[in-house]
């Protein structure tokens, strides 16, 4: 007996099938960074809630931050971003944990939202790895932009420049407190 499979029609480029929903455009990084300290240092900077505040961070005023890491845990956080010329944006972010293996990997999602509009939702993927005098961190985010910005084609770069600066913050923090 055969069988067949009914499908919608694929969407034009703009995202619209007939309705007046913005499509969700889908997007995947990778940032790699070697780290001098070994994956079981790095990994406690993922862990460890007072020194992921330390790298991990909203920019703006008020703000607002828990953080569970376990699987089924997460991070929530909220701020106000002061925009010139402009009205404050509301910031919040809020993930969950899918997997934890010690030492080595963590999978999780978390949504970005701008005034309480979901603008991006993610799903990523921090390898660590050792290496000679380190850690090579490889981290994968496959990403959905759910509502553009006022310019769309800055989003993405945007995104990763944001997450190689937060990396960049990492790297501040595995180092020896009194040194830069």
């Amino acid at each position: 007996m055969a069988t067949t499979e009914a499908t919608a029609p694929d969407a034009p480029p703009d995202g619209h099938v007939g309705d007046p929903v913005p499509g969700v455009r889908h997007e995947t990084f990778t940032v790699g960074l070697h780290l001098a300290a070994p994956p079981s240092a790095v990994f406690e900077a993922f862990a460890d809630t007072s020194i992921r505040r330390r790298w991990s961070k909203l920019p703006g005023r008020h703000v607002s931050y828990e953080h569970d890491f376990t699987v089924g845990g997460g991070e929530t956080a909220s701020s106000v971003f002061p925009v010139p010329d402009a009205a404050p944006e509301r910031l919040a972010y809020e993930s969950r944990y899918l997997d934890i293996t010690p030492g080595s990997r963590i999978v999780y999602t978390y949504t970005a939202r701008v005034d309480d509009v979901a603008r991006w939702t993610s799903l990523v993927t921090v390898e660590l790895r050792p290496e000679a005098a380190g850690t090579h961190l490889r981290w994968v985010e496959q990403v959905a932009f759910l509502t553009a910005s006022a310019e769309p084609d800055h989003d993405l770069p945007h995104l990763r420049g944001a997450t190689r600066l937060r990396l960049n913050g990492l790297a501040a923090a595995l180092k020896p407190e009194g040194r830069a």
